[in-house]
């Protein structure tokens, strides 16, 4: 099914300074069959374009990695220009709102699973999956959630409904395949994973397509024709003579798998019931045995179970211990893997294994779950290793592994504006917040923007609410924003709209800033993870794309940290300058429009709660991009969770929608 076709990079520029060095670099060190490499590159030296060169020189399949859902978007967002023509796809965690089952003893509260399932990050997710499929073309940008298990792939496959022209089917048993790939049956609003039966002809709107219906017409059983239309107007895009629709879901069981799994099922929660009464935990006994049989009994009317996948290892046929299925299966073995800001993504990729066990452990335990839930995991550290079958590390500061395991280290320091790293000024700690407060004003006066970096949440809050009381336009960034939300704030530092963002350690990797001309670190001196030299070093990178950029260190002590991160910004700065002087270089600010930091369809799939939880009387029908069936599925969804005051707000809104429309 795979296809051949050739990247094709799309730029309005050539490499320059130190990138063909290092792409050249990277790509015969890959042609090579060496497995894993290094590029270390400092903040604004094009590592992006770097990487998407090696892409196009390889002309291999790739997965980008990276550490949360707003730097893949950004990247997503990049190689989407860099690459046009062909299939860039986007994998990150589908939950708005994700809560794990969890059973906490010293309490003893039992934390039932509630969730949240953005429907447009699940399309893409699934666009993303098809695209592996069908061709090799193909870069996924995506979070650590690819490691989780996902289903497998054979399975996922041989479920693939493909058809074509002067076929014979019965169209009541081709129905029941769609039924069968969890296609939904709705014969009024064309919405993605349903299709509408209209006498002969039958209409899918795939899950993993937004334009595109399959509209199949039946002559008795025989398949007559194979339109491709467009799902609101109706029109025909183009007549095919053959088609596949893929499942609507990832995880796919086999049509025997429930029937097989039940006796396993059984077995073993008649071995774990008799540990429990032998020691004497008879309540345990009871409570595993209840919820066992009912999720059986669901599985069997209904064939779906709330924590189904708790049941993976036996409905995928693995054997216990056995890896679960997970994106990366889906990647031909000469795919390339793309770690971005792997100094903090690999560490991330070892904490997964070890933070689920912890928490399924204790539903073992206390009889909630039986221990093949375990199965229903994240690839552990070795198994995602051995899955990197040719890595490139991307970095400012690479870590131990990067650089103990890597071939070659590329080093990337020349930026193409000519831009040195800015100069550092250590000044004292005792005074910080007053000195601090000049700087600032000196920045508002010069209309330029400022990040200012704490060591606690509560010390970032209260600098902000000091900031404000003194007129600054000043917001603070925190863990607790979702992803639209932190967009929107980086979007509006850079609009102008604030001046100055106070964080504490969540603006370091791969936001691009051109407006800051001043980063500030307070307590600098304070050695730890987040005052690390590497830390330290990633920070001052976010003032590295304006020539009138400064950092500012407040520190009472001259920590290592301190001293090698210095060093090293010396080092480069010195070599930026003498680039410069030897070609002719002036060094010119970055200038690029303010847009939306995430791509349409990422903004459509993240603003979706914040449209709604602003207050009726703010949403007209004009204003609003939602349709009344969506606000509709969205009350009934706030209903379900007893968010009844949400479910209000959406009520008036639908009334007030359709008053204006009479």
């Amino acid at each position: 099914m795979n296809t051949s076709k050739n990247f094709v990079l799309h730029s309005n520029w050539p490499p320059s300074g130190d990138q063909p060095e290092a792409i050249e670099a990277l790509t015969q060190s890959i042609k090579n069959g060496n497995r894993f490499q290094t590029l270390m590159g400092v903040t604004g030296s094009g590592k992006t374009f770097t990487v998407a060169n090696v892409i196009a020189n390889l002309n291999r399949p790739a997965l980008v990695l990276a550490h949360n859902k707003t730097l893949a978007a950004q990247l997503y967002s990049e190689f989407k220009n860099f690459f046009p023509e062909n299939a860039v796809r986007y994998f990150v965690s589908y939950y708005d709102y994700y809560q794990p089952e969890a059973y906490i003893p010293s309490s003893d509260t039992y934390i039932e699973k509630d969730a949240s399932i953005n429907d447009r990050i699940e399309r893409l997710r699934l666009a993303a999956t098809k695209a592996l499929i069908e061709r090799r073309d193909v870069i996924v940008v995506a979070s650590v959630s690819c490691i989780y298990g996902l289903g497998l792939k054979e399975t996922y496959e041989q479920a693939i409904m493909s058809f074509k022209v002067n076929d014979r089917i019965d169209q009541r048993d081709f129905l029941a395949k769609l039924v069968g790939n969890y296609y939904e049956r709705s014969d009024f609003t064309p919405e993605q994973g349903k299709f509408r039966v209209r006498g002969d002809t039958v209409e899918i709107f795939p899950a993993y397509e937004e334009n595109v219906c399959v509209r199949v017409t039946f002559f008795d059983d025989e398949i007559e024709k194979i339109d491709l239309t467009e799902p609101l107007t109706g029109h025909v895009i183009e007549n095919v003579n053959e088609a596949s629709i893929f499942p609507a879901r990832h995880y796919v069981t086999q049509d025997d798998a429930i029937k097989t799994s039940t006796p396993l099922i059984l077995k073993e929660l008649e071995k774990i019931e008799n540990d429990f009464k032998d020691k004497g935990k008879l309540i345990e006994a009871q409570r595993i045995r209840m919820r066992t049989l009912y999720d059986l009994e669901m599985l069997q009317e209904a064939g779906y179970c709330s924590g189904i996948e708790n049941y993976s290892v036996y409905l995928d046929g693995r054997k216990h211990g056995e890896p679960p299925g997970t994106l990366i299966d889906f990647f031909p073995d000469d795919y390339i893997c793309i770690v971005d800001e792997s100094h903090i993504t690999l560490p991330q990729v070892r904490g997964m294994f070890n933070g689920d066990r912890a928490r399924k452990n204790s539903l073992v335990e206390n009889g909630f779950r039986l221990p093949s839930c375990l199965d229903n995991r994240p690839l552990e550290w070795n198994e995602f290793e051995a899955r990197m079958k040719q890595a490139v590390f991307v970095s400012a500061t690479p870590g131990d592994y990067e650089m103990n395991t890597s071939k070659i280290i590329a080093e990337q320091i020349i930026r193409p504006t000519g831009i040195p790293d800015p100069e550092v000024e250590i000044l004292p700690a005792k005074n910080q917040i007053d000195d601090l407060v000049d700087k600032l004003r000196d920045c508002e006066k010069k209309n330029q923007r400022a990040l200012v970096l704490t060591l606690t949440k509560k010390s970032s809050e209260d600098l902000a609410d000091y900031l404000k009381e003194l007129k600054f336009k000043v917001k603070y960034i925190h863990s607790e924003l979702n992803t639209f939300e932190r967009a929107e704030l980086i979007r509006d530092l850079r609009a102008g709209k604030i001046n100055v963002l106070v964080g504490i350690n969540l603006l370091r990797e791969g936001m691009d800033l051109p407006e800051v001309t001043l980063v500030a670190i307070l307590d600098a001196d304070r050695e730890g993870y987040l005052r690390s030299y590497r830390s330290l070093i990633q920070i001052m990178g976010r003032a590295a794309r304006n020539i009138d950029s400064k950092i500012l260190l407040y520190a009472d002590n001259l920590t290592d940290s301190i001293k090698i991160a210095v060093n090293e910004t010396k080092r480069r700065r010195k070599k930026q300058i003498a680039f410069n002087k030897a070609h002719n270089i002036k060094p010119v600010s970055i200038i690029k429009d303010v847009l939306d930091l995430l791509p349409p369809e990422l903004s459509a799939a993240f603003d979706k709660d914040e449209k709604i939880s602003s207050s009726a009387n703010k949403i007209s029908n004009k204003k609003s991009k939602m349709t009344i069936p969506e606000l509709e599925r969205l009350m009934w969804e706030a209903v379900e969770k007893l968010d009844f005051e949400k479910a209000a707000i959406l009520r008036d809104t639908i009334a007030e929608i359709k008053t204006k429309d009479l």
